[in-house]
């Protein structure tokens, strides 16, 4: 199968890219950059030129494949209403692009805003929130009420290995700036992890052999205490492992801090069930345990 792969040049996306690869599919990725794109061709994927802005190339690029997998979004998140709008307009006209066909198109979303404080299942949906306006399963559901063959995703709060510049090197770089690893309270909220080629092995069981409208959760451990994180960080920097007070969060944290005090376990037993997915890579605490993440964080 021939797929086209928006992210393709990201974390999660040069994963997705390496994994349809080697399992004999072709990929053509978008990349807004001269650099993505000799790394896309160097990874053995052909190139579209665009971005999520640019409409007429995200079309052109879905009618020259057989299915499409959704992983790019601009993460800065003093842009994040305007970035979650970029998002959906590129959606609405990848979706129009299909619509009329039986390609199949796989959409990036989270498990982390479904069930706070309790173990969530693919089944459960997550209530409109207006403080968090992005919700591409939103766009999803409605593409497939049109005929589409859409599906989703949800990646965990961690998506960890080589190359991550997500939350946990976030974190990192706040302990060597306060001088010590911060959890809130007793730190025993959780965090579900999945290992980047982990979760690409699931983009590539939903193109296969996904079923319209379901919702594949890419966890590997259903839920890492807080304070675990931030103690294999201590350890790592040499840094004290301390508690900070619910009112102490933001003057520690900053803008991150409404992240750290998250408790968002999620199943995947559906969806290893559904897809025979079976996780194979470390768990997050080994994973961070190792040199790469704290050299140049």
């Amino acid at each position: 199968m021939r797929v086209f792969v928006t992210g393709a040049t990201g974390f999660v996306g040069t994963a997705v890219v390496k994994e349809l690869i080697g399992a004999g599919h072709q990929v053509l990725g978008l990349a807004r950059s001269d650099a993505g794109a000799a790394a896309l061709a160097a990874a053995g994927a052909d190139v579209q030129r665009g971005s999520l802005e640019e409409l007429d190339s995200l079309r052109r690029g879905v009618l020259a494949v057989d299915g499409v997998i959704h992983t790019a979004f601009n993460h800065d998140f003093t842009k994040f209403a305007e970035n979650s709008a970029t998002e959906r307009r590129a959606l609405d006209a990848i979706g129009a692009a299909l619509e009329g066909s039986e390609r199949p198109l796989i959409v990036t979303s989270g498990v982390a805003l479904l069930a706070p404080g309790r173990l969530a299942y693919e089944e459960d949906v997550r209530a409109p929130n207006p403080a968090f306006p992005r919700d591409p399963e939103v766009a999803a559901t409605e593409l497939a009420a049109r005929g589409l063959r859409t599906c989703a995703v949800r990646l965990a709060p961690s998506v960890h290995g080589e190359g991550d510049h997500g939350f946990i090197p976030r974190l990192i770089a706040i302990a060597r700036e306060k001088g010590v690893s911060a959890y809130v309270g007793d730190g025993l909220n959780r965090w579900p992890g999945v290992h980047r080629f982990d979760a690409a092995a699931i983009y590539r069981l939903a193109l296969e052999k996904g079923t319209t409208g379901a919702r594949y959760h890419a966890v590997g451990e259903q839920g890492v205490p807080f304070k675990e994180i931030a103690t294999v960080i201590g350890h790592r920097l040499n840094l004290p492992v301390v508690s900070k007070r619910p009112e102490e969060v933001h003057e520690h944290f900053g803008w991150f801090g409404i992240f750290t005090t998250m408790d968002v376990p999620a199943s995947s037993q559906w969806t290893r069930d559904a897809l025979g997915w079976r996780p194979t890579g470390p768990g997050l605490l080994d994973d961070i345990d190792q040199p790469g993440y704290y050299v140049g964080s």
